[in-house]
């Protein structure tokens, strides 16, 4: 692997740990025999909840790996039985939550994640909650030493997504104020199936340092397919990843798929990684794939690792998470995920 290091900013040598915001979410994972048409019957072979959303399924992910830094969150939960499980997990994976605030006004978000354990492709059913009502007045960036920020979900962050009379979005104005206090700036998208809200999304990207699409979102972002029926159409990936860069991105694309991963930085230059080859025997389910493979990322380049070396550490540690059926429970310490290359070796390449 190459040791080039490439994303220590001046402003941010200094700092140390990851701040994550964004979707608070309890995870009602259930797994089925088959996913049912309308007004046909599904049997839920196996129930459970876990973390679900962006921060909370990264911060946790970082955790079980072991990370050496701080981590911390924000957003908003309900006062309920589900915020407390919240507070109780984090407080358990020694994730600071003095800005995982409390409100009356709406209960804690929940999703109904369906899962069928043949294939472990997942299904959600979302209610948003008290993450609608999460705004640019509930992050302070005066408060932390983090070196990063990553925020998430746009496209389900109600009042963050909504574009006000300036022209900029809540996500626009909480990414800038990061980067203003020094941060290095992270998002991820939701995969919402009207995808309704891109321009919002556009209007945030010239403030995001890293972007983490998978290739539905980054289809939709771009007007490129990523796919032929099934089939990935590896040639695209790079031009979908520069077309990203040019609506604003100021470091580096990471597009996952099921098949691997690809970075591309704003320098013009994009890595390859395919993705390890576990046995469908030994998966359980791919829900929180996406956040585990963004936190080898992130974990990575706050340590100062190479683009190659991120999308490798990011692919094992997505490996990792699929072979529990919860978002998180999968992940094990980093040496641990990155042995899971050798033992279960990669898929085949991606770039054609």
């Amino acid at each position: 692997m190459a040791k080039r290091s490439r994303n220590k900013p001046n402003s941010s040598v200094e700092r140390k740990g990851i701040l994550a915001g964004g979707n608070w979410i309890l995870d009602r994972v259930k797994i089925i025999d088959s996913y049912p048409a309308q007004d046909h019957l599904a049997n839920i072979l196996n129930e459970g909840y876990c973390n679900g959303g962006a921060p909370f399924n990264v911060l946790k992910d970082l955790s079980r790996l072991c990370v050496p830094f701080p981590l911390e969150g924000v957003g908003l939960v309900g006062k309920d039985p589900s915020g407390d499980w919240i507070q109780k997990e984090c407080a358990k994976h020694k994730i600071r939550t003095t800005q995982v605030r409390r409100t009356e006004h709406a209960p804690t978000s929940t999703t109904e994640v369906m899962t069928v354990k043949s294939t472990g492709r997942r299904t959600f059913f979302h209610s948003r909650g008290a993450n609608a009502l999460l705004g640019p007045k509930h992050f302070s960036f005066q408060s932390t030493e983090t070196k990063i920020f990553h925020l998430g979900y746009l496209l389900l962050l109600d009042r963050l997504d909504q574009i006000g009379p300036t022209g900029k979005t809540g996500a626009s104005v909480v990414l800038t104020n990061a980067r203003r206090a020094g941060l290095i700036t992270s998002i991820d998208l939701a995969s919402e199936e009207s995808m309704r809200n891109l321009s919002s999304v556009k209007i945030a990207l010239p403030q995001v340092d890293i972007c983490f699409c998978n290739e539905f979102e980054a289809g939709q972002l771009t007007g490129i397919s990523p796919r032929r029926g099934t089939r990935l159409i590896g040639r695209n990936l790079v031009p979908m990843g520069q077309r990203i860069l040019r609506l604003g991105v100021r470091k580096i694309v990471f597009l996952h798929f099921p098949e691997g991963a690809v970075a591309i930085e704003s320098g013009g230059q994009a890595w390859f990684q395919s993705s390890l080859r576990v046995p469908a025997g030994q998966q359980r389910g791919t829900v929180g794939a996406g956040d585990a493979f963004a936190a080898g990322v992130l974990y990575a380049w706050h340590e100062g690792k190479s683009p190659e070396e991120a999308l490798f550490w990011g692919i094992c540690v997505a490996a990792s998470s699929v072979l529990h059926s919860s978002t998180s429970d999968g992940i094990q310490s980093l040496p641990a995920c990155l042995k899971l290359a050798k033992k279960f070796g990669f898929k085949e390449n991606i770039r054609h």
